[in-house]
């Protein structure tokens, strides 16, 4: 990240930070004309906002309490270092408040909203929604109606979206037709990725459904190459840099490339939104004690965080399974899908690791932890009982839009009992946690509920 495109201005007594992501040059392909805007990672005080432009004409921001007083207002100019996308952190913003904001460039005016999360110490309900798995297997954005599954999740209203992985498939094409045009390649390079990415968010559904809430965004491998890992794949440097140059995410300034990170919703939620992908072990290394997903870095954070964690549920965000084996030759899960048709495995996966985490759980008496994850193109809810005295659940989500898949046999490994699987329709999940517990409802494109359960939290210890 390219620090010197950072400043800041103080606007009626508040502090509002601009960095535009910039790092490379925007070249090869042509924008297209317009605005996109998107409000992501926010706290109980501040909110990371993330614009992209057609060019470096100075984009205007106003920014306040809904139904209250005319807002705060600065001027930002997209950076052309960052194919014309900026973030702007907003600070000095009241807890469990909606906010209303307004960008203007050139003849365009966008208006949008989010909620700011509740204070740690504030037991306020909270709704999201998860999924993941857009516009893979060639099911791309069609002329006319675009992605419609943001339509149902627009109608739900939530207070946060997280963004499961494969934001993108930027290893496969979309043929158009049937697809619209503009997305019919692979991408290479940096310019290829940032034209993928582009062509996503300039979908009408997608981009006014994230007016409407805020994002928790996390990649996956279809964000750069199928089953990539981590520093061996070539690609990868690209793949992340337009990744977050287009999804806001609030990266810490000593590691300007770092995904993973914790959100506080009030005394309900931790959120952990874990990387699968910078820092694992190569797919074919065989399973064992120096085989990562996470690396010790991230996974010691985890732990950590996790520990001390006194929010009542903690929500950790996997782009990969924990039960599903996943990959081709080589398993690119958690699973070494273990199973009855296979009882010894494929023992390509990261289930050392996995186990590893789990019993410093159990011994660290992490209590109410739930696993979201996607990937698999067919939703799910589990009950997993990996050890005595601990229990947790896998909610699985997905796809968006994308080729479907169906429910096999789960992985063994942790003891799960299946509560719901089903296959062959788009779809996303929705969490509600309040003083009854944690509700998930699986909903298809058509905003019609197929499986609904109450989870309800244990006592501590």
């Amino acid at each position: 990240m390219n620090r010197s495109l950072g400043w800041g201005c103080r606007l009626r007594g508040a502090l509002l930070c601009l960095t535009a992501l910039a790092s490379g040059v925007s070249a090869g392909r042509a924008s297209s004309p317009g605005l996109l805007v998107t409000v992501g990672d926010v706290g109980p005080r501040s909110a990371l906002l993330w614009l992209r432009a057609a060019d470096a004409t100075p984009a205007s921001l106003e920014i306040g309490v809904v139904g209250g007083p005319p807002g705060r207002r600065l001027e930002a100019t997209p950076a052309s270092e960052a194919d014309f996308t900026a973030r702007m952190r907003v600070d000095r913003l009241d807890p469990g408040t909606r906010y209303a904001y307004r960008v203007r460039w050139q003849s365009e005016v966008i208006d949008g909203e989010f909620v700011t999360a509740p204070e740690p110490g504030t037991a306020a309900a909270v709704t999201l929604l998860w999924s993941g798995d857009l516009g893979g297997g060639g099911r791309c954005r069609t002329p006319g109606t675009g992605y419609p599954i943001f339509r149902a999740m627009a109608a739900r209203r939530p207070d946060l979206f997280v963004f499961v992985g494969d934001t993108v498939y930027a290893d496969q094409p979309c043929p158009a037709p049937p697809n619209l045009g503009g997305a019919d390649f692979t991408a290479r390079d940096l310019p290829g990725f940032r034209a993928r990415h582009r062509h996503q968010r300039e979908d009408s559904g997608l981009a006014r459904f994230l007016l409407g809430t805020s994002v928790a965004a996390i990649w996956d491998d279809h964000d750069v190459r199928i089953d990539f890992a981590g520093p061996a794949e070539p690609l990868m440097p690209a793949g992340r840099q337009a990744f977050l140059e287009y999804w806001p995410i609030d990266a810490p300034r000593e590691e300007p490339m770092r995904l993973y990170r914790q959100l506080r919703w009030g005394r309900l939620l931790d959120l952990f939104v874990l990387d699968t992908r910078q820092y694992r072990s190569p797919t074919a290394a065989p399973d064992g004690l120096g085989k990562t997903m996470l690396g010790l870095a991230q996974r010691r954070w985890f732990l950590d965080r996790a520990a001390r964690s006194d929010a009542v549920w903690k929500l950790v965000v996997s782009s990969v399974s924990l039960s599903v084996g996943t990959g081709r030759s080589v398993r690119d899960g958690w699973a070494n899908s273990l199973n009855p048709l296979v009882p010894v495995g494929d023992h390509t996966g990261y289930e050392h690791e996995l186990l590893e985490i789990v019993h410093e759980l159990a011994a660290r008496k992490v209590r109410n932890l739930v696993w979201l994850t996607a990937d698999v193109h067919f939703p799910a809810v589990l009950r997993l009982d990996p050890l005595p005295g601990l229990v947790f659940h896998e909610l699985i989500a997905g796809p968006l839009q994308a080729g479907h898949g169906y429910p096999r046999w789960f992985d063994r490994t942790l003891n799960p009992t299946r509560l719901f699987a089903d296959g062959g329709f788009d779809n996303f999940g929705e969490i509600r946690l309040d003083g009854g517990g944690l509700t998930v409802r699986v909903i298809d494109v058509d905003g019609r509920e197929r499986f609904v359960t109450t989870i309800s939290p244990e006592p501590a210890p």
